[in-house]
């Protein structure tokens, strides 16, 4: 038996291509996975509160509103999501994926953590609430495939 579609919100780090990768491993296998995931331009990010509700002077206000609008978006898709592919980069931490892993986590849905084993131990809380931890794009693709067809091309 074959899982016939699966949605697949990519969060985390922003400074890599690994999004790519995934989108073209899954292209490669055939595999029908729709991937969604947070605005990954960080000016567009920061700055949605300004540009919907206008200018901001205190910093903290700016970056509460923006991250309110921003979780909106986030709710919604990790909710319409069946698999979280959250990517913890080695140059910056991802304090907000590590939070959309934990709501991931607490809305019952599929988590599968992307990072380099130096990683290891600052993640281990959240790789042990993860169901798999890939270290590659290449190895996300091909647990994807294996939970959708049961085998790995």
């Amino acid at each position: 038996m074959s899982i016939d579609t699966l949605t697949a919100y990519l969060c985390g780090e922003i400074h890599s291509d690994w999004r790519e990768q995934i989108r073209s491993g899954l292209d490669e296998r055939d595999l029908p996975v729709r991937c969604t995931g947070p605005v990954t331009d960080h000016e567009r990010s920061d700055n949605c509160g300004e540009r919907v509700f206008g200018p901001v002077a205190d910093p903290f206000a700016k970056d509460q509103i923006a991250a309110g609008l921003n979780a909106i978006r986030a709710r919604h898709l990790i909710d319409a999501a069946d698999v979280i592919v959250v990517r913890f980069g080695p140059k910056y931490r991802q304090w907000n994926a590590a939070f959309e892993a934990g709501m991931a986590v607490a809305l019952g849905k599929s988590v599968i953590t992307l990072h380099d084993r130096e990683l290891d131990h600052a993640l281990k809380e959240v790789d042990r609430a993860a169901l798999a931890v890939a270290r590659t794009p290449r190895e996300v693709v091909a647990a994807l495939e294996y939970v959708m067809r049961g085998e790995v091309g």
